[in-house]
Order: C-alpha cells, then structure tokens, then sequence
C-alpha cells in the first residue's frame, strides 16, 4: 500500500525518527499489525547509531490513541483463536522495550490516549500533553482490566490517584496529567509546530536527552491550568483506599462533604455500571502490584489476561 496509507507512517529528519499512528479512521486504535510494526522500527532505529531520539506522535485530531483494537479482539474471542494472545504477547514486550529504549523517547500526546496507547506513552522519555489530552484506562467498562503496564504506572501515582482511575475507568486531562505524574510537559497545540523546527534545526551534541531536556525547558512547562482532581484529591484518597469495591462504594455513600456530594453520587452511579468482575480484580491487582517490578507486572498482566477471555466479563462488556 502506499506509504501514506500505511497505518504506521515513519521519517528520519535531522538524526530524529518520527512514528506517526495513522488510523485516523478507528482513533489509531492498535492492532497486531501495527505492533508488529512499531517493534521493528524501533528495532532498527536503535540499532542505527545515525538516529539520536524518536518522537512517537500520531494523525488526526482527536486521539493519539483510542486503545487496541477491541472489535478485532472480540471477534478473536468468539472465534476461539489464537491471536487475542499473541496481541497481547506482542503488544506487552512492545511496551516494555519503550520503558528501556536505549535514545529518548518523545510521546506527544494531542487528543485522546486510551488502554493500549497509555501503554505506549508511559514509557516514553518525555511524555508531552497539550489541552486537547485526555489519558485514561478504562478497560472496567468493557468488563477487562487495566494492562500494557497500568497495573505498574497506576499502582505509582500519588495517593490512590491510580486506584480510583483503574476502578472507575475515568480518564484526567493534561493538568491533571502532569500534577500526578501521568506526564511531563504542557505544550499549547499551536506550539506543536514550533517543536518539530527546534528538533528538525537542532544541532546534537554529546547527549540527545539533555539536549532535548534543555528544549523543553525553554519551550514547555511543567503545568497546566484546569486541574479538576485537587478539589476532590483528599476525598480521592479517603474513599479509594477501602479493601474492596464494595467499601469504595459503601464510603463513597457515606459522604456528607456539600461540595463533593454530586461527584460522589455520580460516581457511585458509573460504578454500578461496572464490570463487578473486573472492579475487583483491578483493586487487586493494583494493591499487589505495588510490590512488583515492572516486568513482574507486565507477566501479571499477561497471565491473567489469558485466563480473561474465557471467565472474565470481557465479551459480554463490548457486546453490551
């Protein structure tokens, strides 16, 4: 096909190379395909020594990434075949190799970032958010779990920050985003431009990553305004830290706070529309992988997504 039509568009310009998702038509949703060639060419780029960073950025203007590709897994689910697990295989030591890429890694991350595509950023060098951002996992209410390494970098934020988006499937905007440390740098959408001439024009010296560092320091911030999380951070923490679902709620209840009331109650109604299943293993899941490294996460994830297809609430969440 031709290369603008590829579904993962790739370019080198001045020692950078650019990996463009371009399913625009599906939100860059991930498939196997597209694993498959993401894994290659960072492959290859790695082992250029001509090529001194990446940038992984994606086309359209309302998603990064919307996620995998939850249509073609089900339809693998009901088949009965093999490929739901080489997906995730694939996809999970794809994401793995982003956390250890050997040159800096840029995510930059203008609309929407779900699931499989948080995957992809959280392991990224600099993780860049502009107002359009939106990062969530919301695997729960499909009747899944969060993975790609969401047990690791959610199990991490501050608080039970983590726990109540792997619970509740909520996403947070880039203020949000870079105060819980989902991301590292705000850029306006009009300065993504401005970005790429920095990068395309730069002169590279002993180290890409200071280099790139000293950038977006001149170029970028550490904040963002719109921050809809701290009025509800300490209730966060308070209700979220319950044993089990049924606590959440049971706490969430039990809130008598005027200013937070509504958010409490409309939370206890999206958690009733939740997957139990997935609700509990997802709290347990995040309390233990505390505790784990992050390739034990990862073959957490894995394990218990192989058990997934055939006893978890998967099929009838996206049915439904």
């Amino acid at each position: 096909m031709p290369d603008n039509q590829a579904l993962v568009l790739t370019e080198v310009r001045n020692n950078v190379g650019h990996l463009t998702l371009n399913r625009v038509a599906a939100f860059n949703a991930i498939n196997l395909d597209m694993v498959r060639s993401i894994q290659q060419q960072l492959s290859d780029w790695a082992a250029d020594d001509t090529v001194v960073a990446v940038v992984l950025r994606a086309n359209g203007d309302k998603a990064f990434c919307a996620g995998g590709d939850i249509r073609e897994l089900y339809n693998n689910a009901k088949q009965g075949n093999s490929l739901n697990d080489t997906f995730f295989s694939e996809e999970y030591a794809l994401d793995q190799y982003i956390h250890a890429y050997p040159k800096p890694v840029i995510a930059l991350i203008d609309g929407l970032v779900l699931g499989g595509g948080m995957g992809l950023v959280q392991g990224a060098s600099f993780r860049i958010v502009t107002e359009k951002a939106r990062l969530g996992m919301p695997e729960v209410s499909i009747g899944f779990f969060p993975d790609v390494g969401g047990s690791y970098f959610l199990s991490r934020l501050p608080g039970e920050v983590g726990t109540y988006m792997g619970v509740t499937g909520n996403p947070v905007g880039a203020a949000d985003a870079l105060q819980v440390g989902l991301a590292d740098w705000f850029l306006h959408e009009e300065q993504i431009s401005e970005l790429d001439r920095c990068l395309d024009n730069m002169q590279w010296g002993y180290s890409s990553q200071e280099a790139i560092r000293s950038l977006l320091n001149t170029l970028a911030s550490k904040h963002a305004t719109g921050a809809k999380l701290t009025t509800v951070r300490s209730a966060i923490d308070q209700h979220f830290a319950k044993d089990s679902v049924a606590e959440i709620i049971a706490s969430l209840e039990s809130e008598t706070d005027s200013t937070i009331k509504q958010w409490s109650e409309e939370l206890i109604a999206a958690l009733r529309t939740r997957s139990p299943i997935a609700m509990a293993t997802t709290l347990t899941m995040l309390r233990r992988a505390q505790d784990l490294s992050l390739a034990d996460c990862f073959r957490l994830e894995y394990h218990l997504g192989k058990q997934w297809f055939a006893k978890g609430d998967f099929l009838e969440g996206v049915r439904s």
